[in-house]
């Protein structure tokens, strides 16, 4: 089975502009990112619509593909990438995994776990979640919360808290259930992200700003995953300073 990492690049950003070209050390963060997934991938592209981000991929000698600078998701831009990169190598790939072109950092095994969980035939989509243990992230909606069913399958995603706990104050509810966050990293079987890109926005998609409700509102199902590792991703310049002032090994 084919795999193909695409982590999506774009240079405009309303709140850090320019950042996959931020440096860390003596490597910008698409270059972090880009090895960090070559651990666990054979075949990995970036896919960006700026010449500046494609020249730098193509400095440090990664893969770079150049696409529309009209896509409104990852996914979509996943999508072109994939058609994109198959008609320059001849390769066929059944399965995309979607990196986060903003987290450095980001673990090998959890890009290995999504890559798995595509040996059992029945996957279409799959995802990252992690148990929240701070209490005040269950109220923040800056952080999609999601809900499963007893086969591990999402039943929603939410920036609201979900569930609500009944006949409790709110102050208990982190107490009282095991809530997860979702993490920004996706794998598709190559059929299913091509069905998924045509769908029109849906209702709890632009209510949520939360694309992976469209999938569920349309049938597909999406297998959640997870993960102990914590994703460190970069958003603006305040986390980039966080991190330079933390230090890390180069």
């Amino acid at each position: 089975m084919k795999i193909l990492g695409v982590i999506p690049a774009r240079w405009a950003s309303s709140r850090f502009p320019g950042k996959p070209l931020v440096k860390i050390g003596s490597k910008t963060m698409i270059e972090r990112v880009y090895l960090q997934a070559l651990k666990s991938l054979d075949y990995v592209v970036v896919a960006t619509d700026d010449e500046r981000i494609f020249k730098e991929v193509k400095g440090f000698g990664g893969q770079v593909v150049m696409t529309s600078e009209n896509h409104q998701s990852g996914t979509d831009r996943c999508m072109e990438a994939l058609d994109i990169f198959e008609q320059e190598t001849g390769n066929k790939f059944e399965v995309v995994i979607n990196i986060q072109g903003d987290e450095p950092f980001i673990q090998p095994q959890q890009i290995k776990d999504i890559a798995v969980s595509f040996k059992d035939e029945t996957t279409e989509i799959s995802t990252l979640i992690k148990k929240i243990t701070e209490p005040e992230v269950v109220f923040d909606p800056s952080c999609p919360k999601v809900i499963m069913n007893t086969n591990n399958e999402a039943i929603y995603f939410s920036r609201s808290t979900i569930p609500y706990i009944q006949n409790a104050d709110k102050k208990d509810w982190f107490n009282k259930f095991t809530y997860y966050e979702h993490l920004g990293l996706y794998g598709y079987r190559s059929d299913i992200l091509r069905k998924i890109t045509q769908l029109a926005p849906s209702s709890l998609e632009i209510a949520e700003s939360l694309e992976q409700n469209r999938w569920l509102e349309n049938g597909f199902k999406i297998r959640v995953l997870e993960t102990e590792y914590e994703n460190i991703s970069i958003d603006t310049q305040e986390d980039l300073d966080k991190i330079l002032e933390r230090g890390f090994e180069d």
